[in-house]
């Protein structure tokens, strides 16, 4: 993270932390429903699983074919 001269916090997390942050957590909560729960709820729990690693690959496709602009269309600065 870095600060600016106003104090302000501008803070931009990278894809590769958020993917890693969130095979963490569902880890965390893989633990806790398959642990917990019954066979029936872990069986609809794989369902919703399956629809977020859809999202997420698709999402990761989206992001190499179609990458962001060189250029911020509110400060008309190059991003870092």
């Amino acid at each position: 993270m870095s600060t600016t001269g106003r104090g302000k916090w501008y803070w931009r997390p990278s894809y590769a932390g958020y993917s890693i942050g969130s095979a963490i957590a569902w880890a965390v909560i893989w633990l806790l429903v398959g642990t917990l729960a019954s066979t029936t709820t872990v069986h609809t729990f794989a369902y919703v699983f399956l629809g977020w690693v859809i999202g997420w690959v698709s999402a990761s496709i989206a992001r190499a074919v179609y990458p962001a602009p060189k250029v911020t269309l509110l400060t008309r600065k190059p991003r870092p």
